[in-house]
């Protein structure tokens, strides 16, 4: 199984966390909100196991965060991943809008002198908007978009763009985000769960998640399972 969006430093028991996926063998992208957080949760894991984590900076936390940005930079290295970034256009952060758009630009910048990042994007209410940042900054690595929840033309832009992206067993319950997925190209999505916030029961979701794939794809979940490993193998190469 694979969870490419989960936020393994605010679960409750992290560290059973860890052992039950590492037990279920499961490829997890343990993603981070503040980069001050990247270093405790790198520890948490093997360097080299099926559990990898991102360096992120969440737009909803730029506002009263605003300084990390020097830090990102100066840890980018040590990581290919990058998560959970990008852009949020809710009501409630309508204060840091501008800021976000300054530090989501220099973060794919930042991404684009390197070029092999993957980077696990947040783009609630701002899909748009996100992908012109992409656009803009051609070869920043390649964009995952996490729990993408933008209309057809926007979902339709961001496959033109080269975009990926990670669904959740959310999602597929309702009709809307099933006719979104049915719509995704589907050598280009991942499984995920965004626990702690989706879910406290990752391997759970998980399933439910590559059942719905499934059906949305008309295989059994062996062939779904297939399909999604092979997609995480060519991603990562």
């Amino acid at each position: 199984m694979i969870d490419f969006h989960c936020h393994l430093d605010l679960m409750k028991d992290r560290t059973r966390t860890v052992r039950e996926l590492e037990a279920a063998q499961v490829y997890v992208l343990s993603v981070t909100t503040v980069p001050r957080a990247f270093p405790k949760t790198s520890r948490l894991v093997e360097k080299d196991g099926r559990i990898r984590t991102a360096l992120g900076y969440h737009p909803q936390l730029i506002g009263e965060r605003p300084n990390e940005l020097p830090l990102f930079e100066r840890m980018l290295g040590e990581t290919r991943y990058v998560g959970e970034v990008g852009l949020d256009g809710g009501k409630d952060f309508e204060s840091s809008k501008e800021a976000q758009a300054k530090i989501f630009g220099r973060i794919l910048s930042f991404c684009r002198n390197d070029g092999s990042k993957i980077i696990s994007i947040h783009s609630r209410h701002a899909a748009d908007a996100v992908l012109d940042k992409i656009e803009e900054h051609p070869g920043c690595g390649i964009p995952v978009l996490h729990w993408f929840t933008g209309n057809r033309s926007e979902l339709e832009r961001a496959i033109k763009l080269g975009c990926w992206f990670s669904v959740g067993a959310p999602m597929l319950r309702s009709a809307k985000g099933k006719a979104a997925v049915s719509l995704m190209p589907r050598e280009r999505v991942l499984t995920e769960t965004d626990a702690p916030f989706a879910t406290n029961d990752i391997l759970s979701s998980l399933s439910k998640a590559t059942r719905g794939l499934s059906d949305i794809w008309r295989m059994d979940t062996v062939q779904a399972k297939s399909t999604l490993k092979s997609n995480l193998a060519r991603l990562v190469v």
